[in-house]
């Protein structure tokens, strides 16, 4: 692989890095949502959750439609779910192992 491909991997592990993305990603599962609904689901400030999208936004995981003075945002790229149950499935694993090992 191209160190460019390197870079560009890299970014988009820096991008999904920050636990407000991921809870804003987690909130959009189940479709799009304004940026109010995301405020609310987050327990965010809007300015933060703002910042927040418009680097999802930025890198390609977010599309954001207007519809007079709201924005609503929707997961445009899914493989982030898939990434993110990789992830989970081994956290839950490595934990359960842990566990199984310091009761037995």
């Amino acid at each position: 692989m191209s160190d460019e491909g390197f870079r560009l991997i890299s970014e988009r592990f820096k991008c999904l890095s920050e636990p407000m993305r991921l809870r804003l990603i987690y909130a959009l599962m189940d479709g799009e949502k304004s940026v109010g609904e995301l405020v609310e689901e987050t327990n965010g400030l809007q300015a933060n959750v703002s910042k927040h999208l418009g680097i999802l936004l930025d890198a390609g995981i977010l599309l954001r439609r207007k519809e007079g003075l709201r924005a609503y945002y929707r997961i445009a790229d899914e493989t982030v779910y898939e990434l993110c149950d990789l992830v989970c499935g081994s956290l839950e694993e490595r934990l359960s192992l842990e566990l199984q090992s310091l009761s037995g």
